[in-house]
């Protein structure tokens, strides 16, 4: 097995698994990369098409095929990850750093509101795959696969019950549970688990004690967002801000103040997820928090609440009134 990059953080198992599957010839047409988000299935997901498309190269050509690859450039692999949305992510100069699939399709007739994969997405795909290849097999990521609408995933189903000869899908998903069970039952899955604090530590190298143990705790065993705090000062800051709000949220008394924190989310400065976020992670801080098991039922029932279609505002409202009538 040839050594792991030094941008993949942790998940050897998962690494040796995807590297047999090349060694003993048993490359599956279809995988799927599964875990909460920033773990680095992304990451994996492109060094593991790497490792399939240069596997027959000699090792003097197989850098030009990374580099191929992380341009979206090498003929024989294809990319879904940003979508263009009207308004929101429409600059293609982003966009074409992200996707190598053609999308003007969905800034036409009636232009996309969100980055829910279509059907038509999934045929452009299709009709991509159909196209001359050079290498032995075509490696095709769909990142963030649960974005596919029923349509889309049908259409998808199909190709899958059916796959074109020597192609390669690899998924990659946050949520598996958003996924088609039959999509899923046609997939070899790999599953990801957040990262222990050893695997993460030699990155905080030179960080002063508070600032790493923030860090650490706020990464929750996710490599890509401990990075990007680490490499976005900006990013960071704004994070412990929201932590000191959210830590302040659970010792005040005042409905006042705790409504002006969550106020902050129907005002849209803040996203209600980083709220939710730091709202668990400063309540897990409460020194007597295992004395007042009713701050943790109301706190479960919002994170329940948010993940229906219920007025996130209103959730938020109606939980610090919770809070406040528990203290």
């Amino acid at each position: 097995m040839p050594p792991i990059p030094e941008t993949i953080i942790g998940h050897a198992r998962q690494c040796r698994e995807l590297m047999q599957d090349i060694e003993h010839a048993n490359i599956a047409h279809a995988y799927l990369l599964s875990g909460k988000e920033h773990l680095g299935k992304f990451t994996i997901a492109r060094w593991f098409a790497w490792q399939i498309l240069s596997a027959h190269l000699p090792a003097t050509e197989r850098g030009i095929v990374k580099d191929q690859i992380e341009r979206l450039i090498h003929p024989d692999f294809l990319c879904m990850d940003l979508l263009w949305i009207e308004d929101v992510m429409d600059d293609w100069g982003v966009i074409s750093k992200a996707s190598n699939i053609p999308q003007t399709h969905r800034s036409k007739n009636t232009p996309a509101k969100t980055d829910q994969i279509s059907v038509d997405d999934i045929h452009v795909l299709l009709e991509r795959l159909a196209e001359t290849r050079t290498s032995p097999y075509c490696c095709c990521i769909i990142r963030r696969a649960e974005r596919m609408g029923r349509e889309a995933a049908n259409a998808f189903l199909k190709t899958l019950e059916e796959p074109p000869s020597n192609t390669v899908f690899i998924l990659t998903a946050d949520n598996e549970r958003s996924l088609l069970p039959t999509i899923i039952s046609r997939t070899r899955s790999v599953r990801f688990s957040p990262l222990p604090e050893r695997d993460l530590q030699p990155l905080l190298k030179g960080y002063e004690e508070e600032d790493a143990g923030f860090i650490l705790h706020l990464a929750n065993g996710a490599p890509g967002l401990l990075l990007e705090l680490l490499q976005n000062p900006e990013f960071l800051r704004k994070h412990k801000q929201l932590h000191s709000q959210a830590r302040q949220f659970w010792q005040t008394t005042s409905i006042k103040d705790r409504m002006v924190t969550v106020m902050t989310v129907a005002e849209r400065k803040v996203n209600p997820d980083d709220l939710i976020l730091h709202l668990g992670l400063a309540l897990r801080e409460l020194p007597d928090v295992s004395n007042k098991p009713e701050l943790t039922r109301a706190y479960t029932a919002l994170v329940q609440g948010m993940q229906t279609n219920a007025h996130r505002g209103l959730l938020l409202e109606r939980f610090a009134l919770a809070v406040t009538q528990i203290n």
